[in-house]
């Protein structure tokens, strides 16, 4: 039965379940900060609401990535998964803090596809600085 557990394909399916469950937390969160509902507005065709989503995405998986790629246990995994999508959460803040002439969120909840990109380049271009800092 050991034997199982030290299977790479048990590793793998441990590493992409956790991946999951953990960016499903990490976009609840994400909802809870925004000032729109995200699922909503992308229904609703809303362009620069998928993009600063997708960005988010992609951005926490990108952590995960890098944490898989260095760590061999699946809790340091996880705590290096936290600690990203902390520093994404926080780069967040900063871009609305950063942008004192408009409201970030409300932009992206009206539309406006150019603070939604912007935004998804931060979550991904962040996601690799991030990244190259996991151990």
């Amino acid at each position: 039965m050991e034997q199982f557990w030290e299977s790479e394909l048990v590793n793998h399916a441990a590493n992409y379940g956790v991946a999951i469950l953990c960016t499903l937390v990490f976009l609840a969160i994400f909802e809870l900060v925004t000032k729109y509902n995200n699922w909503e507005e992308i229904k609703n065709g809303n362009m620069a609401v998928a993009m600063a989503t997708g960005g988010k995405i992609f951005g926490i998986l990108n952590i995960f990535r890098y944490s898989i790629l260095h760590n061999d246990s699946l809790f340091v995994m996880i705590g290096w998964g936290i600690f990203g999508f902390f520093l994404l959460l926080i780069a967040y803040f900063i871009f609305e803090f950063l942008t004192p002439k408009f409201n970030v969120d409300e932009e992206i909840g009206k539309g406006n596809r150019a603070v939604g990109f912007i935004s998804m380049v931060i979550s991904v271009g962040l996601s690799y600085v991030i990244g190259a800092g996991i151990m």
